[in-house]
């Protein structure tokens, strides 16, 4: 498997695989490939992304990760997205794409990643995710997405 930066020819089976994300509603899909889009414009600085690409004979594309600076922070950086093809999940690959990640944010002198995430008990493999990846719950703010929805705002300091 390789991990590399993305590129045009990757649009549409990025948007693909994140179409087939059962934890992301229609309007997080329409927001992810929004953002594919965006990275894909030539003089992007905010958003950059990394795929997971096993070749056409491995599956193709199977993940991929959005991150970019967070705006008026000195050195912090977001994680906006990740996610694996379903077949794939527990096979490492989000743990290279948030490894690949992290490689390229020291080499650009980061301090603070964070990551926002949903409560709920769906995304709760992913919080365990995040959890083995070391990072660590700094805030709650209850009902955020909707009643019964807390945000939870996970960092890890490099």
């Amino acid at each position: 498997m390789e991990i590399r930066t993305l590129e045009r020819k990757d649009r549409e089976p990025l948007a693909a695989l994140i179409r087939r994300i059962e934890t992301f509603s229609q309007e997080e899909q329409d927001c992810a490939i929004e953002l594919v889009d965006t990275a894909l414009t030539a003089g992007n600085r905010d958003y950059t992304i990394l795929v997971a690409d096993r070749g056409q004979d491995g599956g193709g594309l199977v993940g991929y990760c959005c991150y970019g600076p967070t705006p008026m922070t000195e050195n912090t950086f977001d994680l906006y997205w990740i996610a694996s093809a379903p077949e794939v999940r527990g096979q490492g690959i989000g743990a290279g794409l948030v490894s690949a990640m992290e490689a390229d944010l020291r080499r650009r002198k980061a301090r603070i990643i964070r990551v926002e995430t949903s409560a709920t008990e769906a995304y709760g493999p992913t919080r365990g995710f995040y959890a083995s990846m070391k990072y660590g719950e700094e805030a709650r703010i209850k009902d955020f997405y909707k009643q019964g929805d807390d945000l939870i705002i996970l960092t890890k300091r490099l």
